[in-house]
């Protein structure tokens, strides 16, 4: 019998250690389909870490949670998923806020919800209706305006921008690290749709090879690229600030 408070503190590491690439997501839920018996608990830990780390991890957190849901039904072990069917509101207050201090992860929320919508983790009513709760949380009170807003303010001086942007203050290597997550994610999408692209076009009904590039790129868009250039804007804008 494992020992619960080690099963516990090992997928906590697990998740404070999640970043942009699939195997750390993968390993993560793989860990937590070993020790499904203390699902409950590892579900938990998940709400905990959403709530005491910063904007990336919850970013990446974010991101796991289709690869543990897919973990979990393909080894029909469904309480994970339920669990993130019960809590999913939370979830997203926690990885974007209403106070403007998760700003940057709302197009994280709104992708990750895409995807659970497509797998059929989530009906299209309730991720619609879970939209709309997050409707205007990417321009909240306390984002730093862009350059030229700056430039063309009237009567507003440097200290009170500072003075607005002190409460979600961002940290410059964080920030830095966003970037390259993205890219990182931005560039497996591309990986993915090449592969689709390339594999046999007689076969798609029946190869299972194809199923699983499928599922590597079927969360990738049209607007996916588009999507990458905005936020690199949007994190050199917060550097820019930053800097001043």
């Amino acid at each position: 019998m494992a020992d619960p408070f080690e099963v516990r503190m090992r997928f906590t590491s697990h998740l404070q250690q999640m970043n942009a690439s699939t195997n750390s997501a993968l390993k993560a839920a793989n860990y937590a389909l070993r020790y499904v018996e203390f699902s409950d608990d590892l579900h938990s830990c998940i709400l905990e870490q959403l709530e005491r780390n910063n904007m990336n991890n919850r970013a990446n957190i974010m991101y796991f949670l289709p690869a543990l849901c897919d973990a979990a039904r393909n080894q029909g072990e469904l309480g994970y998923i339920r669990m993130m069917e019960r809590d999913i509101l939370r979830i997203i207050d926690l990885v974007a806020p209403d106070d403007g201090s998760g700003a940057a992860n709302v197009k994280v929320v709104r992708k990750v919800l895409q995807q659970l919508q497509q797998k059929t983790f989530l009906q299209p009513q309730t991720v619609k209706e879970l939209d709309e709760c997050i409707t205007g949380r990417e321009s909240m009170r306390g984002m730093p305006p862009s350059p030229s807003a700056r430039s063309s303010a009237n009567g507003t001086s440097r200290d009170s921008l500072s003075a607005g942007h002190s409460a979600i203050r961002l940290d410059k290597r964080q920030i830095e690290q966003r970037i390259e997550e993205d890219r990182e994610r931005h560039k497996r999408a591309r990986e993915g749709i090449w592969a689709i692209a390339q594999a046999p076009v007689t076969n798609l009904g029946h190869d299972a090879e194809f199923e699983t590039l499928w599922s590597a790129g079927s969360d990738a868009d049209s607007d996916d690229l588009q999507v990458a250039k905005e936020e690199a804007e949007e994190r050199r804008r917060h550097l820019e600030f930053d800097e001043t």
